[in-house]
């Protein structure tokens, strides 16, 4: 089994500040996650001026800021992802954006981006993902808001651009900041994986690392969570981010579930051999049996520890004939 690879989504939490984004890239790296990974794009070409913000950004932003007025102070310029990209390698940890139009397709790609991480809210987008299939990349697919045949739809447009299916991986997720553990609903990954015969992930909005920790042990190979440097920060992902002493703690429970879930081999481990003796047990003589004395089941018990004739064989005991004495508790 591969390690799962998990993103950490600084996404807009460095508030425009370069300083910020690269502290994040430091917690990032100190973390143990693959990856960090931001968001590009030009608020001319995101949205109409008066687009509105969404339910969590209305509550967790100025009241009297626009959405265009919040991404527009939110925007990563083209010297600052060259430097963040610099940083990075620097930290040894990949640098990912989220693409959010053509044009920011199109940069990234130029800066010889490998992976191409979409959002939800894209995956309607036909020329945004033709784009994208087109580069014969590696493909990450959130899927928040999504049925199966807005998946099924996405899914033909980047396989029909270029793209195989081989390189795409979907990840189940809900766009809710933060996600109520009843709106989940973990299992459509599965869903997903059998439906599509991709391989899938999860990308997670709820509060706390359980439920990407359950998600990595239902088989998803791929992890992205927020975080930020501080929730009390001014910004509208920050109330449903990791803090980065929560994110280490998320990729540690990660990297122990995975090992844990093993090879899916059921034998003896070699930790537990040494129990086996103190854990199974033996027929023993339940009683003193002279040479010659029938078995029966009043002579002959079973008790620890092993190592003597398993119990699994009592029936061929029963109704033999000692062929020597046996004292009390003494392995038959």
């Amino acid at each position: 089994m591969s390690a799962v690879y998990i993103i950490a989504e600084a996404g807009v939490n460095h508030n425009g500040s370069m300083a910020i984004a690269k502290e994040l890239v430091d917690v990032a790296a100190n973390s143990g996650a693959n990856a960090i990974k931001f968001q590009t794009f030009k608020a001319e070409k995101l949205a109409v001026a008066h687009a509105e913000k969404s339910v969590y950004q209305k509550d967790t932003t100025d009241q009297g800021e626009s959405f265009f007025d919040m991404i527009k102070r939110l925007e990563l310029s083209e010297q600052d992802h060259e430097e963040l990209i610099v940083y990075c390698k620097s930290r040894c940890i990949d640098f990912l954006s989220t693409p959010f139009d053509v044009d920011s397709v199109n940069f990234l790609h130029s800066k010889r981006m490998e992976v191409f991480k979409t959002a939800s809210g894209e995956i309607t987008n036909l020329p945004y993902l033709r784009a994208i299939g087109q580069l014969n990349k590696k493909v990450v697919m959130s899927t928040g808001l999504s049925s199966l045949g807005d998946i099924e739809s996405a899914l033909a447009v980047l396989m029909e651009a270029g793209t195989p299916r081989k390189s795409i991986t979907v990840l189940h997720a809900n766009t809710a900041y933060p996600t109520p553990f009843s709106d989940v609903n973990l299992k459509a990954m599965i869903t997903i994986r059998d439906a599509f015969e991709v391989d899938v992930g999860y990308s997670d909005h709820t509060l706390g690392i359980s439920v990407p920790t359950a998600a990595v042990a239902l088989g998803a190979s791929l992890i992205e969570k927020h975080f930020t440097l501080d929730r009390g920060m001014d910004g509208p992902d920050h109330r449903a981010s990791l803090i980065p002493s929560e994110l280490s703690d998320m990729v540690k429970a990660i990297r122990e579930v995975e090992e844990a879930l093993g090879d899916g081999i059921k034998q003896p481990s070699a930790s537990e051999l040494v129990n086996h003796a103190a854990a199974r047990k033996s027929i023993v003589a339940e009683k003193d049996i002279a040479k010659g004395e029938v078995f029966t089941e009043c002579n002959l018990s079973v008790k620890r520890p092993g190592g003597g004739v398993t119990p699994m064989r009592w029936d061929e005991f029963i109704g033999k004939l000692a062929n020597r004495n046996y004292s009390r508790n003494e392995l038959i």
